[in-house]
């Protein structure tokens, strides 16, 4: 497995896993390649987008960190980071989201990040329990969703 930043040849493969993921009822925003180049990989405020290669090429898994502006979809505090996660079902327990955030944590320091909040549907236990484990706690729930904060030094 290797961590790398996403490119436009890389949409059809998130697209794929993403809807994969909608099929199975654990993301219900748009999955396609157009969705996956204008809000993941081409989007104005991305701090980095990267991905999980697996050895035969085949992509496993994607992490979105943004700068979090005026007005944001997620009501996030302006000037933190925004981050998304999204493995690969048949991917998971496997250290994907871990690489993941390793690379994304080196990239929040460089852009001066002070705090990254995750925005996780609540009826997501698997989205919940991996934030929280790689140190993300809870500040904000909704009926619908809970808000986690990780803090850097």
């Amino acid at each position: 497995m290797k961590v790398r930043n996403a490119v436009l040849a890389d949409a059809a493969q998130i697209s794929g896993f993403l809807q994969e993921l909608a099929a199975l009822g654990k993301r219900s925003r748009p999955s396609d390649e157009g969705f996956v180049c204008s809000n993941y990989i081409e989007h104005e405020d991305n701090i980095q987008c990267a991905v999980v290669e697996d050895a035969d090429g085949s992509l496993l898994g994607l992490q979105v960190l943004k700068k979090a502006c005026e007005h944001n979809a997620y009501d996030v505090t302006p000037g933190w980071g925004i981050i998304g996660t999204h493995v690969r079902a048949s991917a998971g327990r496997r250290g994907v989201g871990r690489a993941l955030f390793a690379s994304t944590l080196v990239a929040a320091k460089r852009a001066g990040l002070q705090k990254i909040d995750a925005t996780i549907g609540a009826s997501n236990p698997e989205g919940l329990g991996y934030y929280e484990a790689v140190g993300f706690r809870s500040y904000k729930t909704t009926e619908t969703s809970v808000s986690k904060c990780f803090e850097l030094d």
